[in-house]
């Protein structure tokens, strides 16, 4: 097997690989709407356990725990929202993996922009202070030093 058809190949395994999901078939809703809801509600919450993993990638028992929560307050009647609110009260704005940009956190939000126009503005008084600087020339020396320049000029 040539080189090339060898790198094909894994490619190819590489691109039909799926994520695999945690999902266990017994938590799978009969209602598939409900399940489409509970999956994408899924994707948006952090596995407190696995960090930068979302509830529905992760095998973690309290990301199992959070899936049936979900669930259990979609069969209940629960808003979309209402779910992700139940679930952010119960456990902090943590358990989202893309956090609402209001309240303390916009602080959060806003301070890289607010450093960068902050370094923009420094760098700028700097390269004015610098521009509006006098230069230094030749009329400021001493009669002593413009006899040693000449002597070392003249070297």
């Amino acid at each position: 097997m040539t080189g090339l058809v060898r790198g094909l190949l894994v490619a190819l395994v590489l691109a039909l690989a799926m994520p695999a999901l945690a999902v266990q078939p017994d938590e799978i809703l009969d209602d598939p709407a409900l399940e489409e809801r509970a999956r994408e509600l899924s994707k948006g919450l952090r596995c407190l356990v696995c960090r930068n993993e979302s509830i529905d990638e992760s095998n973690a028992d309290l990301a199992r725990d959070l899936r049936l929560l979900v669930r259990e307050r979609l069969v209940a009647g629960d808003t979309n929202d209402e779910v992700i609110d139940f679930v952010v009260d119960r456990y902090g704005e943590y358990v989202l993996l893309r956090p609402r940009a209001s309240g303390s956190s916009l602080l959060l939000w806003a301070a890289g922009p607010l450093m960068l126009l902050l370094a923009a503005g420094v760098g700028f008084g700097y390269l004015r202070s610098r521009a509006a600087a006098r230069p230094e020339s030749e009329a400021d020396l001493s009669a002593e030093e413009k006899a040693r320049l000449a002597r070392i000029l003249e070297e």
